[in-house]
């Protein structure tokens, strides 16, 4: 791999352990809103006129110049290749793209970017040390954001800028099949009136854990679990998601993207599981593979307990697992160590409510 497109960092497995998500969590996400700090890094691409809307568009797998000013898009950062590097929300506003991505990639999103990236049409920059990222999910979160008296974009795929409480905010709305609705960027030193005045409106106080279950939910890939360092958009969800664009002009790693869109299909795919029985709380040598009919299919990338009907210990594990396309939905597979069913994506997740 070339220094300018490093590769996805290697993947592991994202367990949730079971007290990791109260059973309250699951009910505000399905009857009511959370509000949780995303552990994420922060990356500008300014420049004169449009350069870093021009230079963005030429390696971003989604379009940033068909919806306008004010577009917030999910998509990657490939490699020549077609291999995901890096994958986040990229917020348009005026001559700036910002690139909110998970805080693993930052460095990897950085590096592409910088060396990429003529200087003379736009120059990134790392703002990650003194901004917050807060996202909110839920039925109610529409509701939420208004009673909290912040800006709400009334379109999916779109950003504002704004002021509240006594500083000034980004707030973007995601599309309906993201695993959080809406993503507040803020100053440090504000988060904390933010935050306030959105469990004051009704949001219940959560974690990043929440956000993690709300993410397997979704069905939603993460870097160095459901991506590792050969995964082609395609095999994690990226056109069920609304994560890459087939009528933009040319980005890095498009050949390989379009050929496979036109002309062919991805050989393993991102899957469900239900489990039976509780995984093994200690990961061994192949604890992570996925079997069927006495083949090996594939991986399990992420593992989560999900509390039901308000209790804690009534519930069953659920994953994502990277699994050949072969293999059926409804499939009973061997999945770290214990039996699972295969489904299809998402899960019966929340549905948003308008306001």
């Amino acid at each position: 791999m070339s220094d300018v497109f490093p590769s996805a960092p290697p993947a592991t497995v994202t367990r949730l352990a079971q007290d990791a998500v109260p059973a309250e969590i699951v009910d505000r996400l399905r009857a009511g809103a959370i509000v949780a700090r995303a552990d994420v890094g922060v990356i500008d691409l300014t420049g004169p006129a449009q350069g870093a809307i021009t230079c963005f568009q030429g390696l971003l797998t989604n379009d940033l110049e068909k919806p306008g000013d004010g577009a917030f898009v999910y998509g990657a950062l490939l490699t020549p290749k077609g291999m995901i590097v890096v994958d986040g929300w990229a917020a348009r506003l005026g001559s700036r793209v910002r690139y909110t991505v998970p805080a693993e990639g930052r460095e990897r999103a950085l590096l592409v970017l910088q060396r990429s990236v003529p200087p003379r049409l736009a120059r990134s920059a790392d703002r990650t040390e003194h901004t917050t990222v807060l996202r909110i999910a839920g039925t109610h979160a529409v509701a939420v954001m208004g009673a909290a008296g912040l800006p709400v974009p009334h379109a999916a795929n779109h950003v504002m800028e704004g002021s509240a409480h006594g500083g000034p905010i980004e707030v973007a709305r995601a599309n309906d099949v993201a695993p959080f609705l809406f993503q507040v960027t803020t100053a440090m030193d504000h988060v904390e009136a933010i935050r306030t005045r959105l469990a004051e409106a009704g949001a219940y106080p959560a974690n990043a854990d929440a956000l993690e279950l709300a993410r397997i939910l979704a069905g939603w890939p993460r870097l160095a679990s459901e991506v590792d360092e050969k995964t082609i958009p395609q095999e994690v969800r990226f056109d069920e998601i609304g994560g890459v664009s087939y009528t933009k002009g040319c980005y890095t790693g498009q050949e390989t993207v379009s050929r496979l869109h036109f002309r062919g299909h991805a050989n393993r795919q991102l899957r469900g599981l239900l489990f039976e029985a509780d995984p093994p709380a200690a990961p061994a040598t192949g604890w992570n593979a996925v079997t069927h009919d006495e083949r090996e299919v594939g991986r399990v990338t992420s593992i989560a307990w999900l509390p039901d009907g308000g209790g804690s210990v009534l519930g069953r594990w659920i994953g994502l697992a990277m699994v050949r396309r072969e293999v059926p939905s409804g499939a009973t597979v061997r999945a770290a160590g214990r039996e699972a069913r295969v489904v299809e994506l998402p899960f019966d997740a929340p549905r948003v409510t308008p306001a």
